[in-house]
Formats: structure tokens, sequence, C-alpha cells
């Protein structure tokens, strides 16, 4: 069993066509989770991730703060006390559109990457070509 506060988990810089955004990789491998992975994000106001896509889902709950999510091609607003959940290979962005830091947990199967080294199967479409921000 695991318990820590999330300040002695490092944070990294997420790059890949994401601004102004941060991962705490709260749980994963390294911690002997076999099946599910736990990661906290950070977007700086007017922050972004990548517009993507990939082979596994994912499960969204925002601590702190408001943004909006690419779908299909419009935004879908969200707020502190949502939980949102993306499909398997639906293509998303989350986007911090307040003048406040966003914070979500996103939970990820074990065999999905999402921020890491980009894996076989991720896909990361051009924004402006596919309408996204």
């Amino acid at each position: 069993m695991l318990v820590r506060p999330a300040s002695e988990v490092p944070t990294e810089v997420v790059e890949q066509g994401a601004c102004g955004t941060t991962v705490k990789r709260l749980v994963g491998e390294k911690e002997g989770a076999p099946n599910f992975y736990m990661r906290l994000f950070e977007l700086a106001p007017g922050g972004s991730t990548p517009l993507h896509e990939h082979p596994w889902e994912h499960e969204v709950f925002i601590l702190e703060g408001e943004g909006a999510l690419w779908d299909k091609g419009e935004e879908r607003p969200f707020k502190a006390g949502d939980a949102i959940f993306v499909a398997p290979n639906e293509r998303h962005q989350f986007r911090n559109t307040a003048d406040k830091p966003l914070r979500f947990l996103c939970l990820i199967p074990a065999s999905g990457m999402c921020g890491a080294a980009v894996p076989s199967g991720f896909t990361q479409p051009d924004a402006t070509a596919s309408g996204g921000q």
C-alpha cells in the first residue's frame, strides 16, 4: 500500500503540442500498479494539452478551475466537481479557459502511456486542419 503527499512527486512539463501544462505521475508502474495509472495535471491560464487520440480511455475528475474539452470540433465546458470520460480513439484536448490554474486527476489503463514518450498507436493530428485550438 502507498500513501504519500502529491507534493513529494516530481512535476514534469508536458511537451509534444501542450502549452502551459504539467503532470505529476502519482501512481504508476514504479509504485507497482498493475492495472491503472493516476496522474495529476495542472494547466496554467490559457494552457492546453495536445489535441490527440490514442487507443485507451481516460477517466478525469476536475479538482479546481474550469475549462473546455475539445470534442468532435466543438468545445464542451467543464468546471470543478465534473467527471469526464474520454473513450478510446476519441480525439480530445483539455484547455484552461479561466484566469486561475486548472487541476484534474486523469486515470488511464496501465497499457496507456499518455504524457510519456509517444507510444505506438498515438496520433497527434494537426489541430488547425481538424478545427481544434
